[in-house]
């Protein structure tokens, strides 16, 4: 099937050349060669199936944690936020699509009685997306409560993985990027709604004491070293408040990049890698990015 051919079959799902800004936390990015927003998973799966041969794929979730450059990305970009389906079985195991918000899922358990995913309440992400770099908050990760995902990959094949077989780090999973998530099974346990509610709070209460919020920014820049934080470490460079063009390092949190109003991703990356060099001149540690960066350089 060539990119024609494919257009019409999924008319209401395909289009070419748009802007990915708005689908990134950050608030930039260049334009999608062709962006496919399914419907539904019999979707996805169709259009991995039949695509153009060559045709790489490029899922995004909720945009939190990446970074799209400012040339765009090529092929296929991949928006999951329709895939958003959750419920729960009679043994207490939730199972949420991979365009699921992580809030959302966690609201859910909450309103079933069931404890274990609270901290998905502080993650600003997808199920999805969480599932990819082992996401975590307020000392509990994916790793801790994922049961198994389904996936499939580039040439349409499913098969579904374990925790053990994705091989979670931190903020990390070790599984070829060609496989695309596409749901997932939880362990909860069962627990009043009241708790639940007050240790949601709690989280909320304490992100936002930590964090900036209602601004442009996709989160934490970079990983924490062993043994070290990153944002002590970036503290000790001078850093906080560091800025280039309109990308400025946040005066509250300085492991967060903020876009002040009309940056572009070249001063995002430009000011991280700034930091990263004047954390390696004053520490000796190199860090290492979270944010995950796409797209044409």
């Amino acid at each position: 099937m060539n990119l024609n051919e494919l257009r019409n079959k999924f008319t209401k799902s395909i289009s070419l050349n748009q802007n990915l800004s708005k689908f990134t936390w950050f608030g930039v990015g260049g334009e999608a060669e062709i962006l496919f927003i399914p419907e539904d998973i019999k979707e996805l799966f169709e259009l991995l199936k039949t695509k153009p041969v060559g045709y790489e794929v490029f899922p995004i979730g909720a945009g939190s944690n990446l970074l799209v450059r400012d040339k765009g990305i090529k092929d296929i970009t991949l928006i999951t936020k329709k895939l958003k389906k959750i419920s729960i079985d009679d043994e207490g195991i939730i199972t949420a699509q991979a365009g699921a918000i992580d809030a959302d899922v966690a609201r859910f358990a909450r309103d079933h009685e069931r404890t274990g995913l609270e901290f998905l309440i502080g993650i600003p992400g997808t199920i999805g997306g969480g599932i990819k770099m082992n996401s975590g908050a307020f000392g509990s990760e994916f790793k801790d409560v994922l049961i198994d995902v389904k996936a499939i990959n580039t040439e349409g094949e499913t098969r579904a993985f374990s925790c053990k077989e994705l091989k979670m780090e931190y903020r990390a999973i070790g599984l070829d990027k060609k496989w695309i998530f596409y749901e997932a099974r939880f362990h909860t346990l069962r627990e009043s709604k009241e708790k639940i509610k007050t240790r949601m709070k709690e989280i909320i209460f304490l992100r936002k004491k930590a964090q900036p919020v209602g601004v442009k920014t996709g989160g934490s820049t970079f990983k924490n070293p062993p043994n070290a934080k990153a944002w002590e470490l970036i503290d000790e460079a001078g850093c906080r408040g560091l800025q280039i063009g309109e990308a400025m390092i946040s005066d509250k949190h300085s492991n967060f990049i903020i876009n002040l109003g009309k940056c572009t991703s070249n001063q995002i990356e430009d000011l991280a890698n700034t930091v990263k060099d004047r954390v390696f001149k004053k520490s000796g540690t190199c860090l290492s990015w979270e944010i995950q960066r796409v797209g044409i350089q």
